[in-house]
């Protein structure tokens, strides 16, 4: 059996995401989420960065930017959605930060009406 790539850690994350979750109600905007999820890793000690900027490269050139929603312990992009289930172009999304920055793991969560989803994003090269 393979060993989860920061496993501690992102149980961390995730746990502090149904804290989230159970402390507000359901249906909320992806930013209410964001920012009760910053409360959370501060009480907890947890270090992140929010809004982090992403620039889009081309041989060393910029030609565009995106903002990651958080990098917590600075290895795993956390990435937050709201809806009834993930779809293709957030794994695209979060896989291409993961691309940019040289990370290994990224953390997609969808704070759904039913509950949370998490799905870990792993990059390999």
């Amino acid at each position: 059996m393979m060993d989860l790539i920061y496993e501690k850690e992102s149980y961390a994350i995730i746990g502090c995401c149904f804290e989230v979750y159970n402390k507000l109600c359901p249906g909320l905007k992806e930013k209410n989420y964001q920012v009760a999820l910053e409360k959370v890793f501060q009480k907890k000690n947890i270090p992140f960065k929010s809004q982090l900027y992403v620039p889009l490269k081309i041989d060393n050139e910029i030609i565009g930017k995106y903002y990651l929603d958080f990098l917590v312990y600075d290895i795993i992009a956390l990435e937050i959605k709201t809806g009834k289930h993930f779809h293709r172009k957030d794994i695209e999304q979060i896989y291409a930060y993961l691309k940019s920055k040289r990370l290994k793991l990224g953390l997609l969560i969808n704070f759904t009406n039913s509950g949370v989803q998490h799905k870990r994003i792993v990059n390999l090269k």
